[in-house]
Parts: structure tokens; sequence; C-alpha cells
């Protein structure tokens, strides 16, 4: 039997530079021998691809803020039971672009004001299992607001400047969000190259 695997994800807001650190991180582990596999959430799956539609436009995002988060629920335990457990019970790292972090982030902010969810977003995601370790990337919004325009494209549901704005300073205190965790904060602002040499840095140094 293989020992288990380690589950590692990267979180930050739009356009801190998840997706390419996640890659650029499997590619290095890759290098080192590791057995790593690269995801992302909203994942590939049928609620995943979904998600996705509603996050670009390509449908109508007529869902109210806890039926999102419901949805984001759903495709995390289809993730998890298709792509991410089969993965570390072979032993493999699993690197994804975000997990329940950003539900913690997004749809706390995104819900109506006055009310506290936490629990309820904490519930829902409950049967998910922990990562090993979350990397955040820390920007500024307007750095990220600057990358988000430098890559084009339409904006999608959650890139509005004054939402960015609260989900950076949210992200920068993660750790009330998921108590217990093993998280550690990234520069995520710089060249590429140096930030990618941070979050591999953080990984190897970490049990």
């Amino acid at each position: 039997m293989s020992a288990r695997g380690r589950l590692i994800v990267l979180e930050g807001i739009d356009g801190s530079g998840t997706t390419t650190q996640a890659h650029l991180l499997c590619g290095r582990l890759r290098e080192r021998g590791v057995d790593a596999v690269e995801t992302r959430e909203p994942s590939a799956g049928v609620v995943g691809r979904f998600i996705r539609e509603l996050l670009t436009g390509e449908r109508e995002p007529a869902v109210s803020w806890d039926a999102m988060a419901l949805l984001f629920a759903a495709d995390r335990l289809d993730h998890v039971s298709r792509e991410i457990a089969p993965a570390l019970q072979r032993g493999a790292t699993v690197v994804s672009d975000r997990y329940d972090l950003s539900t913690l982030a997004y749809q706390s902010l995104t819900a109506p004001e006055g009310s506290d969810p936490l629990e309820w977003l904490r519930a829902i995601n409950g049967r998910a299992p922990r990562p090993d370790l979350t990397l955040v990337l820390d920007v500024s919004a307007e750095v990220a607001e600057r990358r988000r325009g430098e890559r084009g494209g339409e904006p999608e549901l959650f890139e509005k400047t004054e939402l960015q704005r609260r989900l950076a300073l949210l992200y920068a205190r993660a750790e009330e969000l998921v108590p217990g965790d093993r998280l550690l904060h990234i520069d995520g602002e710089g060249p590429l190259a140096e930030v990618a040499a941070r979050v591999l840095e953080g990984v190897l140094a970490a049990p």
C-alpha cells in the first residue's frame, strides 16, 4: 500500500495567480520525481462545468448566494470522490487551484448584509477532507485587477472591483476562516519566476 498523498491548495483573489502557480508547482514537483496531479475548482465534473457557465455568463446567473454555495459544495464532494481521493490513495500529491477556502471567502462576502453564514458554509463542506497545506497568494486588489485586464476577456461573476478589495482583506487573515488548517501566506507580487520559487520553497519546507 502506498502512503497517503498530500493535498496542496492554492488560494487567492481573482488575478492572484493561483492557476498559473498551481501549474508551475506541479511541473516543479514532477521534475523532482513526485507523482503530482493538477486539478482545480470549479472542477471538470458536471456540477463544476455548470458553475463555470454561471461564472462566465454563459448561463444567466439568477442564482442566490446560498444556492451558489450549495453548488460549490456539491462540486467539491464530486471532485473529491472522482479525482482527489483516488489520487491521494495511490500516494500522489494533488495540487488544487482553489478549494473550500474560496467558498468561505467568496460566499461569506456575497451573503446578505448582516448575515453570518460561516458556520453554515463550514457545515455544508464538512465532508471535504482538509488540505495538508494551503498556500494563499497575497496580492493587492490593484495588482490583481491589472492582471485580469491584461489577460482580456469579459469579467466573471465575482470580478467586481469592490468585492475583490474586500476579498483581498479577508484573504490576508484567512487563518480565521479555516482555524486548525496548515496555511502559509506567499507574496504573490513580483516576477512570475520569483513567486514560483516562493511557492515551491513553501511546499518543500512544510512537513
